[in-house]
């Protein structure tokens, strides 16, 4: 049975909020001639990820260097990693980098560089996360992961009083999770679940298209290293296991500090699976910005920091969120909607430490108050 469709949205106060301010957000571009698709900044932006990326990988293999000189480039490596994951890829496959869906499609696959499925990708977070945002079973970002609770609406377990402290560890091991079997256990589940619509030909390709690419990582990441290069495996792939540590934490923290911490909401459908609620009011409820001032984690982080703009407007390149928050902003004091924001990364993380603690001891109903207070 299919999960998409089985939870609604209804504007029950009839709220102008959003029409109002996606008319203010449209004419603030047309006013001043800007398009809401990448800019200069944006491509020389792109440029300097991915060589973040590419470049210690590069000489990694072709210079000659001591075990440290190599584990400072895979460090590097993985501060790539994460940036080009979150501001080239994310922007891409949000259609937001370009009007031509060629660049769109060419730079979101740069999501096969770092070992990932554009494929999964796409129904996890831009129809699942963004659509059902912190409903539990629905929104699989938000889902508790492993050992790890995210939701008031799940089974507290013994260890999960303890996740505050070893949640960061866990952190880590989210990009090799991703490059080794989070994409066939995500198609599996999903084509259950009816939230892939592929008819079973398509699947067909659409699997040989994720074997293939991880082949090809693999190919290049390991095979030739190993055996064209003569590298030895064990510092390489200590190496390697750094550089997915290092971006599983920058992308993990960076996301769940948008949605696990105090303030938020994690709502449920009623019986008849009715979330009576606006959806843009829903997103304005369960999504936080942090360090909105601060320019160069702005710049870093493709505006992941500007998740309240980027849910209800994520067509909309991020480089523009600086602009259009004062319009989002000032638009939900006057329908007196929240707008919920952590000023610095250091309250933003407390709050989220805050929130890991109160997930793992409370079971309360009413915990969405809790967690507010």
């Amino acid at each position: 049975m299919s999960i998409k469709g089985k939870v609604r949205f209804i504007n029950k106060d009839k709220t102008l909020f959003f029409p109002t301010l996606k008319k203010r957000v449209d004419g603030y571009f047309k006013e001043n001639n800007i398009s809401k698709n990448a800019n200069g900044q944006m491509v020389l932006k792109t440029i300097t990820l991915l060589a973040l990326y590419l470049v210690p990988f590069i000489l990694i293999l072709l210079v000659p260097m001591p075990l440290w000189s190599q584990l400072c480039l895979w460090v590097l490596m993985g501060i790539g990693l994460a940036g080009v994951g979150m501001s080239i890829m994310h922007d891409a496959n949000h259609g937001a980098y370009s009007t031509s869906k060629t660049t769109n499609f060419l730079l979101g696959s740069s999501l096969n560089l770092l070992g990932g499925s554009i494929f999964n990708w796409k129904l996890q977070h831009n129809v699942m996360h963004h659509t059902y945002t912190n409903i539990a079973e629905m929104d699989d970002d938000v889902d508790d992961k492993l050992v790890l609770r995210f939701n008031p609406h799940t089974k507290v377990k013994w260890y999960h009083k303890m996740q505050w402290i070893y949640a960061f560890l866990f952190y880590g091991i989210l990009t090799l999770y991703w490059v080794v079997l989070k994409d066939f256990v995500q198609f599996v589940k999903y084509t259950k679940q009816g939230v892939n619509e592929n008819t079973p030909m398509q699947n067909v390709w659409t699997m040989t298209r994720i074997i293939l690419s991880k082949l090809v990582y693999y190919f290049v990441v390991f095979f030739v290293p190993f055996y064209y290069l003569g590298f030895e495996p064990l510092p390489y792939v200590l190496g390697w296991l750094l550089m997915h540590f290092v971006a599983g934490n920058i992308l993990t923290i960076t996301f769940q500090l948008a949605h696990t911490v105090e303030g938020t909401t994690h709502p449920l459908p009623n019986e008849s699976g009715v979330i009576e609620n606006d959806w843009a009011m829903h997103q304005m409820n369960t999504t936080v910005n942090f360090s909105r001032k601060n320019k160069l984690i702005s710049w870093y982080v493709g505006g992941l920091n500007y998740q309240v703009e980027h849910h209800l407007f994520p067509y909309i390149s991020h480089v523009h969120y600086p602009a259009i928050s004062e319009i989002v902003k000032s638009t939900a004091a006057e329908f007196n909607v929240p707008y919920l924001e952590n000023e610095t990364l250091g309250q933003a993380l407390k709050s989220h430490i805050s929130a890991l603690q109160k997930f793992g001891k409370i079971q309360l109903p009413n915990i969405n108050e809790a967690l507010a207070g």
